[in-house]
C-alpha cells in the first residue's frame, strides 16, 4: 500500500512537475508488491543482494533437477522401462510443483523463514531419496511379493514431496527479491526464471557427466542435498536474518545442522551401505561389481564350485547353472548351413562366441558389443573366461565396441552367413530400436543370400505379445521366420534379481530370406543339451498360429 504524503510546505514547487511548469497528471499508483519498502537492515547493497538471491535460485534449480534425474535413473535401473519411469516421475513432480506454488502463498508473510525451512526439508528428502529407494529394493526381496507396490508408491511419494518443495521456492523467492529493491512484477519474474532455467541446465548436464560417473547415484544425491542445504541456509541467515526473530534464527540453524549431519553421515557410510545392499540383492558371493560407461556389471560365484551369475544393471543375464541350454538353442539352429562368417550382436560375455567356435569351419567371428568393459571382463575374469572357454583368445574373433544400429547403418554391406542377435529383451526401452523394422532391414542388408538370422525375443510364455511383435517385425523387414522356444530354470532373460515370477522359457525366432528349417546340422558338433527331438518340440510349443499377429515395431512407433 502507498503511504499518504505529507502536505508540501509553503513556497515549494508543485509535486507534479518542474518549477513553473504546467501541471500534469498525477503519477499512477504502483501495485502493492512493488511499492513495498526494501528490507530493513540488509547487510549488503541492493544490487549485491539481488545477485545473491539469483545465485541462490541458480543453485537450488540445479539441485532440484538433479533430484528429478536421479529418481528417473534409479527407477529405470531397478524397475526397468525408462520411458514409463521418466513419465511417472516427471509428471507427478510437475503436478506437485503447481500445488506447492499455491501452498506457498500462505507463507509469503514469512518468506525468509519459509524458504529456509523448505530448502532444509528439500535437501534432506532429495539427498536421501536414492538411498531410501535402493534400501527398499535390496531388503524387501525385489519388487515382488508383499512389497509388490511398495517401492512404486515410495517412488511416487518422493516425486510428489520433492515437487511440492520445488514448487514452493519461486513464490517465496519472488517475495524476497522484491524486498531488496522495488521492481515491476514482469521483470522480477523474468530474472527469477532466467536464473532457474540456467541452473536447471547446469544440473541436467552435471548429473550424467559429473555426478553419476564420479560419485555414483547414492553419493551424488547426498552431495547435492548438502549443497542445497548450505546454499539455502546461507541465503536466509546471511541476507535476510533481519526478517527472523532470534528464536527463528536458532531454530533454522539447528535444523540445518541436523540435516547436514544426517547427509554427511550417510555420505561416509554410502560405500558400506552399497556393499551391504549389493550382497542383499545378489547374494554373499559377489566377486566383481563395476560401473562401466554403459551399465553396472556384477559377477557373483564362478569359484569354489558355485555357478557363475552375471547381472547387467541389476538383471540376471547369465546363470552358469543352465546358460548352456540358452546359448546352444540360440546358436546351433542358425549354424545349420553355411557359417564361415558370423556376426554376433551383443554377446559381450563371450558365451555365444564359444558355441560358434565349436564349429571348426568358422573362419571369422565379428562381435559387435556396446560395452567394451564387459568384453574386457570376459577376457580377464577367471570365472567368466573359463565359462566362455577363453573365446576371446581365439584369433578368429574380432570385437568392435559400437552401437549396433549405428555400426550397421554406416558400415559396408559385408555378407555374413550367420547373424546372432544376443541382445537384452525388447521390453527394455534401451533395446527397443534394436528390435525395430528399420534395424532388421539393416541386418538383412548384411546377410548373405543363404544367410540366417536368429533373434532372442524374450520369454514367450509370460510376454507373448512382445515375442510375436518381434516375429511380425522380422517379417515386415522382408524375412521369413520360424519361432521356437525352450525351457530354462533361470532364464538369461532380463529380469530383476529376486523376482518371484521369473519367466520359465526363452523364445527365439530364426529368420532368413526363405523359410528356414529348424534343425541341427548332423555333420557339425553335437550339442550337449539340445537334441533333434527337443528342437522339434521347441517349434511345436511356440504357440498358435501368429497370423495376422501384432503390428510390427518401428523407430517412430515402438510397440514393445
Amino acid at each position: 500500500m502507498i503511504e499518504p504524503q505529507a502536505p508540501a510546505p509553503p513556497g515549494s514547487p508543485p509535486s507534479w512537475g518542474r518549477p513553473g511548469g504546467p501541471p500534469g497528471p498525477e503519477p499512477a499508483p504502483v501495485p502493492g508488491p512493488i511499492a513495498r519498502a526494501p528490507a530493513a537492515g540488509l547487510p549488503v547493497r541492493p544490487g549485491t543482494g539481488r545477485f545473491l538471491v539469483l545465485a541462490g535460485v541458480f543453485v537450488c534449480a540445479a539441485c532440484g533437477l538433479v533430484y528429478e534425474l536421479e529418481l528417473v535413473a534409479l527407477a529405470s535401473y531397478l524397475i526397468g522401462d525408462s520411458v514409463t519411469q521418466a513419465s511417472v516421475v516427471l509428471s507427478v513432480m510437475v503436478f506437485a510443483m503447481g500445488i506447492g506454488s499455491l501452498a506457498a502463498k500462505r507463507l509469503r508473510r514469512f518468506a525468509a523463514a519459509g524458504f529456509g525451512a523448505v530448502e532444509a526439508v528439500l535437501a534432506l528428502v532429495g539427498g536421501s531419496s536414492a538411498m531410501a529407494l535402493y534400501a527398499v529394493f535390496a531388503w524387501t526381496g525385489g519388487w515382488d511379493g508383499l512389497w509388490a507396490e511398495g517401492p512404486h508408491v515410495l517412488l511416487v511419494a518422493f516425486s510428489l514431496t520433492i515437487g511440492l518443495l520445488i514448487g514452493a521456492e519461486v513464490p517465496l523467492l519472488m517475495e524476497l527479491i522484491q524486498r531488496i529493491r522495488r521492481q515491476d512484477a514482469g521483470g522480477a519474474v523474468a530474472d527469477l526464471f532466467a536464473a532457474d532455467y540456467v541452473g536447471a541446465l547446469v544440473g541436467g548436464l552435471a548429473f550424467p557427466f559429473v555426478l553419476l560417473p564420479f560419485l555414483g547415484q547414492l553419493t551424488g544425491a547426498l552431495v547435492t542435498g548438502t549443497v542445497n542445504a548450505v546454499v539455502g541456509a546461507a541465503l536466509v541467515l546471511g541476507l535476510f536474518r533481519g526478517d527472523l526473530t532470534r528464536r527463528a534464527r536458532w531454530l533454522l540453524v539447528t535444523v540445518n545442522v541436523v540435516v547436514l549431519a544426517v547427509l554427511a553421515a550417510a555420505t561416509v557410510l554410502a560405500d558400506d551401505f552399497e556393499r551391504a545392499a549389493r550382497h542383499a540383492v545378489y547374494g554373499q558371493d559377489v566377486r566383481v561389481a563395476v560401473r562401466t560407461d554403459v551399465q553396472e556389471v556384477v559377477l557373483a560365484g564362478g569359484t569354489g564350485g558355485r555357478p557363475l551369475r552375471l547381472f547387467l544393471d541389476g538383471r540376471l543375464r547369465v546363470d552358469g547353472a543352465d546358460e548352456r541350454r540358452y546359448h546352444e538353442a540360440l546358436v546351433f539352429p542358425a549354424m545349420t548351413g553355411p557359417h564361415a562368417r558370423v556376426l554376433i550382436l551383443g554377446g559381450g560375455d563371450g558365451l555365444a562366441a564359444r558355441e560358434v567356435l565349436r564349429h571348426p569351419d568358422v573362419r571369422r567371428v565379428d562381435v559387435l558389443e556396446l560395452d567394451p568393459d564387459l568384453v574386457r571382463l570376459a577376457r580377464r575374469d577367471p570365472g567368466l573366461s573359463a565359462l566362455n572357454e577363453h573365446a576371446y583368445g581365439d584369433p578368429r574373433v574380432h570385437v568392435t565396441a559400437a552401437d549396433a544400429f549405428r555400426r550397421l547403418r554406416g558400415g559396408p554391406a559385408a555378407p555374413y552367413d550367420v547373424v546372432i542377435s544376443d541382445l537384452p529383451d525388447p521390453g527394455l526401452t534401451a533395446s527397443t530400436k534394436l528390435y525395430s523394422q528399420e534395424f532388421y532391414a539393416l541386418v538383412r542388408r548384411v546377410l548373405a543370400p543363404q544367410g540366417r538370422l536368429v533373434v532372442h525375443g524374450g520369454p514367450l510364455a509370460s510376454q507373448p505379445v512382445t515375442f510375436w511383435t518381434v516375429d511380425s517385425t522380422l517379417r515386415a523387414a522382408g524375412l521369413r521366420t520360424t519361432p521356437y522356444r525352450v525351457g530354462g530354470r533361470a532364464p538369461g532373460g532380463d529380469r530383476p534379481h529376486g523376482t518371484a515370477a521369473a519367466p520359465g522359457d526363452w523364445g527365439f525366432v530364426l529368420a532368413a530370406r526363405s523359410s528356414p528349417d529348424l534343425r541341427v546340422d548332423r555333420a557339425g558338433p553335437r550339442p550337449r543339451t539340445l537334441t533333434p527331438a527337443a528342437l522339434a518340440e521347441a517349434a511345436r510349443s511356440a504357440g498358435p498360429a501368429r497370423d495376422p499377429g501384432p503390428p510390427p515395431s518401428t523407430l517412430v512407433h515402438p510397440r514393445y
